[in-house]
């Protein structure tokens, strides 16, 4: 398939940082007034996903972080379903008081790309932060003996006549179906996707053999890595990262395509009272700065690429990212509204 998402520009800004807009850990403010005595009570985080996989790992880090630095508790609500969609209905019909945020990743932001009646979250939203940027791989189990690597990998599911499988996540159209079509077409293979909304069962699936390979992100299976029960045979990104020096990427492997990356970060609806906004702001973001946060980040690969966006470094990343979907959506001949 051909390069469609544009310039490769785009994925160089977003591992670069983007614009900088001026919000360093060092300089940040380490304390803020609380508006009215808000919050004066839990706050609930709806987190569109199940609690393993890498939005509920990112969900429980950063709600620990920010409980560390201001004493105000986050009960977390996980909602999976829809790839994100269940959370997100939920959460836009939830008060708009401040007391409730949002947990959510790139998908939202397909989503709207696709129709544009679905949420924006870079504008029915206000976004907090963006806390973690990152790229995906191809995996096997360690002990698999029918493929090594990735070229004996695409040999092998050639030879299947469409019966190899991956696992995945279900949504068509999301980051991880879309990469997938541009690798299955640039390398002339047929696979079947298998369906997983849950990062336990997906990671599972591999595990235990139902499934010949996983998509996903190095962070969210630093266990099974760590433990040498999975193997990354193809990196998603423009160049090796020094962590997977041994993995080749996609462009090595001759296909030409700029890679989509994933991003996590945290949200409150637009029309929550102002001053709660900026002190959530300030929470969240310092809350990226917190120490376990940030040793959270470095275990789980997320200082590979430049993992932080405030609020309006946050919105420019979504409007790039909502516009470079819509390319892709329209030469893939879905139904763009």
């Amino acid at each position: 398939m051909k390069n469609i998402l544009g310039t490769a520009a785009f994925a160089a800004a977003i591992a670069m940082g983007g614009t900088a807009y001026g919000f360093t850990c060092a300089v940040s403010e380490t304390s803020m007034e609380k508006p009215g005595g808000f919050p004066e009570r839990a706050l609930t985080m709806i987190v569109p996903y199940g609690p393993a996989g890498g939005s509920g790992q990112v969900a429980g880090a950063m709600a620990e972080a920010v409980t560390n630095l201001t004493g105000v508790a986050i009960n977390r609500d996980h909602k999976p379903g829809g790839s994100g969609t269940v959370g997100m209905t939920a959460y836009m019909a939830a008060p708009a008081d401040g007391y409730n945020v949002l947990e959510h990743i790139d998908d939202a932001a397909s989503a709207h790309a696709l129709d544009s009646s679905i949420t924006n979250p870079g504008e029915d939203l206000i976004p907090l932060v963006v806390s973690q940027v990152t790229f995906s791989q191809i995996y096997i189990r360690s002990g698999e003996d029918r493929f090594t690597d990735w070229p004996s990998f695409v040999e092998w599911v050639k030879a299947q006549d469409g019966k190899a499988t991956i696992a995945n996540v279900s949504k068509e159209g999301s980051m991880e179906r879309v990469t997938m079509r541009f690798i299955t077409d640039a390398a002339g293979m047929e696979i079947q996707q298998i369906s997983f909304d849950k990062g336990a069962p997906r990671y599972g699936a591999l595990l235990g053999g139902q499934v010949d390979a996983l998509f996903e992100q190095p962070g969210d299976v630093r266990n099974f890595l760590d433990a040498g029960e999975f193997k990354p045979i193809l990196t998603i990104f423009d160049e090796r990262p020094g962590v997977f020096a041994d993995t080749p990427t996609h462009r090595e492997m001759g296909m030409d395509f700029d890679p989509l990356l994933r991003f996590r970060g945290f949200f409150v609806h637009k029309d929550a009272p102002a001053d709660r906004v900026e002190w959530l702001k300030w929470a969240f973001q310092r809350g990226y700065c917190e120490d376990s946060y940030q040793a959270f980040n470095e275990s789980k690969f997320m200082t590979v690429i430049d993992s932080y966006r405030e609020t309006e470094g946050a919105k420019e990343l979504i409007a790039r990212t909502v516009d470079q979907y819509r390319e892709v959506y329209k030469e893939m001949g879905l139904d763009v509204k």
